[in-house]
């Protein structure tokens, strides 16, 4: 399947771009007020101190900032970050080979923590509470165990499914903070910040036009504006106006909400091919040709803060308001919108 436009999650080839747009400072990075104050304090204290900081798991969407912000709290304290992944590790002597190489108050990185192994869990939490390597030497009755000292640093983890991490996993975690969606004003910021290093001549209502229609993601945001600016350069040949935004999103199928084509088919498959739900997440998977765990990560989130998607415990099931924004007509039955606000929720 063709790469959505309105997917937060980063493509391989825009990384060298997307790195250039990314704020430096904790000063320069928008958004995520309560989240950035609050680690503004520790990394401060940290400094005073003269001490690693304590382990910080960010969750939340994908897009949101998770990998940027680690790299603010590495340079804003001074010190060298390596960057992993929980696929990319694949055994324990790839964890242990890592954590040794570190330096005192480093910052080592590990986006989809939740995806790491229960072996590798395991060579994880001495190094995090200890900052010790618990390592076997030999094999049967022979074997012995010795305890490696590491120096002390700092493990920031990121993930989109926080559920799935492992309760003693997150529990070493001293900080967690959780990701909401950026407001379209905060966007617009971002927006003006990336317009001008990237030297694009935009009207404020164009930016105020990407803005509403980027899914509370600066990803998602600064994905919308680079296909906007390629528009206004082939096709008008000018400055990019609300007229050329509008013109441009709208043949890259994304509506004013930001819904694409895809939000559209998951909304339209839960009320029209299921009366309204609730409906089983991997029902609605197998109706559209689309992961059930690509459903759960990608659409639903903002599908369910726009209040057009809610959980119940017989599951996904379409608002009164997907029916109204949809223009089809709402059953006048107990559905969705009569159920108790914490089952919506779940």
């Amino acid at each position: 399947m063709a790469e959505r436009i309105t997917s937060a999650k980063g493509k391989q080839d825009e990384t060298a771009l997307e790195t250039s747009l990314r704020p430096r400072k904790l000063d320069e990075y928008v958004g995520q007020g309560k989240t950035k104050e609050n680690l503004k304090i520790a990394i401060d204290a940290a400094k005073k101190r003269d001490e690693a900081l304590d382990h910080i798991l960010l969750y939340g969407p994908p897009g949101l900032g998770k990998t940027t912000l680690a790299n603010i709290v590495a340079a804003e304290m001074g010190v060298n970050i390596r960057i992993t992944s929980g696929p990319a590790i694949e055994r324990p002597g790839d964890m242990a080979a890592i954590l040794t190489n570190l330096k005192a108050r480093d910052i080592l990185f590990i986006d989809e923590i939740h995806r790491l192994g229960r072996g590798i869990e395991e060579v994880l939490y001495p190094a995090m509470e200890d900052f010790a390597l618990d390592i076997v030497i030999g094999k049967g009755p022979t074997a012995r165990s010795i305890r490696l000292k590491i120096p002390r640093f700092t493990l920031i983890g990121a993930t989109t499914r926080y559920a799935m991490m492992s309760a003693p996993l997150r529990d070493r975690f001293g900080s967690v903070y959780r990701l909401d969606f950026y407001t379209p004003g905060d966007l617009e910021a971002i927006l003006d910040r990336s317009s001008k290093l990237l030297s694009i001549p935009i009207d404020r209502q164009a930016v105020t036009e990407i803005a509403k229609r980027s899914r509370g993601t600066p990803r998602v945001a600064n994905r919308l504006l680079k296909r906007v600016r390629d528009f206004g350069e082939v096709v008008t040949k000018g400055r990019v106006t609300q007229a050329v935004a509008v013109d441009a999103l709208s043949r890259l199928e994304v509506d004013e909400l930001g819904l694409d084509k895809m939000d559209h088919q998951v909304l339209q498959a839960v009320i029209e091919k299921f009366g309204g739900g609730p409906v089983g997440l991997e029902t609605i998977a197998t109706s559209i040709a689309e992961e059930a765990d690509t459903i759960m990560d990608v659409y639903e989130p903002f599908l369910m803060q726009l209040g057009f998607l809610g959980r119940t415990p017989r599951g996904r099931v379409a608002t009164k308001r997907a029916y109204e924004y949809l223009k089809i007509p709402y059953p006048h039955k107990n559905g969705p919108d009569t159920l108790q606000p914490s089952l919506l929720n779940d």
